[in-house]
């Protein structure tokens, strides 16, 4: 190393410590572009982000604008678009709903109180013709668990009824306890059911074990459903039936088809359970109508130096439901200004504090992504045709749902334990004050649940950051908590959201992401 480039070095050294300092803290600049970037992306002028409709032509095309203003490279080949072929299906039900046959009688199943269901398949209609149902427990071959569901049960050509979560949720001495496996992901179980040959899956909703409510199974699948497509198969090769099934009509059916529901659940909880095929057939049409298309992830590139073959990712996706269900003051549009209007605005904001550093030796992405809702599938793309190879990724740092968000003394951190992600973590907390929670009570999955895990399982390092519980001022607790508007039209931004926990967190983490690039 030459003197020369040592006396640069150390400059740019003490000019990065000196701005860590100042990442710790935030200027009322910073505050405001934060909240006018939200008020933007989640007001009713972007329609709810909906990929692959004239509204996503709005939000990414305000995304590339901002990343220019922001002095950004394009990611993509000259592009900061990066075309993603996806199918978008409108299926329709059989009008009395989907009819199955059992030994105690005809059972209906109807859309949207009893069950919620879609295809990703191109074609015109998915026939069932006296396709058995069987039950499946939790819908889970985990042999590092000692755990098969479908052990002695062949479920080709038949619908599978899964419970949603793992065993650990029930029995903390099975699997990791209360710390959700990938295992629990309802999209695991219908990715075990097609690999089985079944005709379609149907993932048993419970409140606690989800997460969340019946609502946000039926606000995410009521309209357009997206996924990825593949020119080779058109599909065709992927699951006909996928759903979500209401314990309320999961009950009638099973009570039906002569099986003790209660029963049948509890011996599912417990190891050594086996299939319970139901005295249950159903025979419909499913029609759907279909349309190919493009969406497109939003990427933009602050070069490195030395290592600019080498790179951190900054993500957030963009999408959110669009127009919807309405509610009960018949508003329809599904804003998603907290999901992910608040993620998108942490990315610009660390974009925008960037300006005023020396330029990374690792280059920077930011990579707002589509189709999160639908199943994490624009980050899938990128991380199969990334513009930055995996092993060369040095982590990603992902936001979602960050704000509204009071200040808290605490930092608390899904994934951690797993990487050099820690101490960065840790030294970036006690620079502001507080301390940093490595929770292990993962019960709602959140940890697979956005973009980050795609990363993740490319075998990048990433965690995720959620608000602290030990409120500074704990007399005035967040007024707009995630269950209150998560997946409704109500997830919209207001003027007296407290967002000074997330400013704090995007700060913290992009402290660590300094300490990552130079």
């Amino acid at each position: 190393m030459s003197k020369a480039f040592r006396i640069i070095l150390l400059a740019q050294m003490l000019i990065l410590a000196s701005f860590q300092l100042q990442a710790q803290t935030t200027s009322d600049t910073f505050s405001s572009d934060f909240r006018n970037w939200v008020k933007v992306i989640g007001s009713d002028e972007f329609g709810g982000r909906k990929p692959m409709t004239p509204y996503e032509t709005k939000t990414i095309g305000y995304l590339a604008g901002e990343f220019r203003s922001l002095g950004l490279e394009p990611a993509f080949e000259g592009s900061y678009f990066q075309t993603v072929k996806e199918i978008s299906t409108v299926v329709s039900m059989p009008e009395k709903g989907i009819p199955v046959k059992t030994s105690g009688g005809l059972v209906r199943l109807s859309s949207p109180d009893d069950i919620m269901v879609w295809t990703t398949r191109g074609t015109d209609k998915v026939v069932f013709d006296k396709a058995e149902y069987v039950f499946c427990g939790f819908g889970i071959d985990a042999p590092q668990y000692g755990w098969n569901d479908f052990d002695g049960v062949d479920v080709k050509g038949k619908i599978v009824i899964a419970m949603v979560n793992d065993p650990g949720f029930y029995d903390s001495t099975l699997f990791r306890g209360r710390n959700m496996t990938y295992f629990g992901r309802w999209i695991y179980k219908l990715e075990q059911a097609q690999k089985l040959g079944a005709a379609g899956c149907l993932i048993l909703h419970n409140e606690a074990a989800a997460g969340y409510g019946w609502h946000v199974c039926v606000n995410g699948h009521l309209e357009s459903n997206l996924a990825l497509y593949d020119e080779a198969t058109g599909n065709l090769d992927e699951l006909g039936l996928r759903g979500w099934l209401n314990e309320n009509a999961c009950r009638r059916l099973f009570e039906k088809a002569g099986v003790d529901y209660d029963q049948a659940l509890a011996s599912a909880k417990k190891p050594g359970f086996k299939a319970v095929p139901l005295n249950a057939r159903s025979s419909f049409t499913m029609k759907v109508r279909y349309e190919v298309g493009e969406t497109c992830n939003v990427g933009a590139v602050l070069p490195g130096t030395d290592l600019k073959d080498e790179c951190l990712v900054f993500s957030a996706h963009w999408d959110h439901f669009g127009y919807g269900k309405p509610d009960e003051s018949d508003d329809c549009i599904y804003n998603g200004a907290a999901d992910n209007g608040s993620g998108l605005a942490a990315i610009l904001m660390i974009a925008k504090k960037l300006q005023d550093l020396p330029a990374p030796r690792r280059s920077i992405l930011f990579l707002a992504s589509t189709s999160e809702e639908s199943g994490l599938f624009g980050s899938q793309y990128y991380c199969e045709h990334p513009v930055f190879p995996m092993e060369k990724t040095a982590t990603c740092i992902n936001f979602d749902c960050i704000a509204p968000a009071p200040l808290a003394h605490d930092v608390v951190i899904l994934g951690g334990g797993e990487s050099d992600l820690d101490r960065h973590i840790l030294s970036a907390a006690a620079a502001q004050g507080r301390y940093v929670v490595f929770d292990d009570d993962n019960t709602d999955g959140w940890f697979f649940r956005s973009d980050h895990w795609n990363f993740v399982r490319k075998g990048v390092p990433a965690v995720v950051i959620k608000a602290g519980k030990n409120l500074v001022n704990p007399d005035k607790p967040n007024k707009y908590p995630q269950s209150s508007w998560y997946h409704k039209p109500n997830d919209e931004y207001r003027d007296d959201w407290d967002i000074e926990g997330a400013i704090a967190n995007v700060n913290l983490m992009f402290s660590v992401g300094l300490n990552l690039v130079y």
